[in-house]
């Protein structure tokens, strides 16, 4: 899977844990930031992540800060982003499953390397179900065009 990654200083050291991870599982991962501990702004990671997965170019996103909150927050802003907070692999299923996510926020400073890993693992192997739940992301989905 291509997977585009990022993160703001609070979420650093998880991200570069994860992203060995994808590496490793075999995955083409793109980061686009950032790279030292320096206060940023998270923001300036969570745009260019989201407008990537919305125009096709990565499969998923995976941002992380010290919440996941500011990144999900602000990648939910572009129209085709359906970015999810998780914090447990139940949630990181059905997130998939029945809202089709496709961006992954993570807080540093919530879970764990290993409970972040297996959630990124529970994300990733999970698909959309269709069904009764594509009524239900079309009804939100419908919400950018206003």
């Amino acid at each position: 899977m291509r997977i585009i990654t990022g993160s703001d200083h609070g979420g650093l050291s998880l991200k570069k844990v994860l992203v060995a991870r994808l590496v490793t599982q075999g995955h083409e991962v793109r980061d686009v930031g950032t790279n030292d501990t320096a206060s940023c702004d998270y923001p300036d990671f969570a745009v260019p992540v989201a407008q990537a997965v919305a125009a096709g170019e990565a499969d998923f996103g995976l941002l992380v800060c010290g919440t996941g909150q500011g990144m999900a927050m602000t990648a939910n802003r572009v129209p085709g982003v359906r970015a999810a907070v998780v914090g447990d692999t139940f949630t990181a299923k059905a997130t998939r499953q029945h809202n089709d996510a496709n961006v992954l926020c993570l807080g540093e400073r919530v879970v764990g390397p290993g409970l972040a890993g297996d959630i990124l693992d529970a994300f990733l192997s999970s698909t959309f179900e269709g069904g009764r739940h594509t009524g239900r992301v079309a009804k939100f989905t419908a919400l950018e065009k206003k």
